[in-house]
């Protein structure tokens, strides 16, 4: 499976991911070692998350995600059932 995440910066801002394993990728942002923008916003909360059969349905949601604004991101947020890692 392929995933794209949504994390909550501790500086309020929110960042977009892909990911093959989610609980990993949110274990390596909040380690630091995670893309370059979460470094320094840690400890981040995952707040969304979309699973795809294929890497490019993923990278195309990504995609459309970080063309959203902040308003739009929030409500897909809240909108969102609570993610669970898997």
């Amino acid at each position: 499976m392929h995933y794209v995440y949504v994390l909550s910066c501790a500086d309020g801002t929110l960042y977009t991911g892909y990911t093959t394993d989610v609980a990993r990728r949110v274990a390596e942002h909040d380690a630091g070692e995670g893309a370059k923008y979460t470094r320094g916003r840690t400890p981040v909360d995952l707040v969304h998350v979309e699973s795809f059969e294929s890497k490019s349905a993923a990278m195309s949601r990504e995609y459309a995600i970080k063309q959203l604004s902040r308003t739009e991101k929030e409500r897909l947020v809240e909108s969102s059932p609570a993610p669970e890692m898997e």
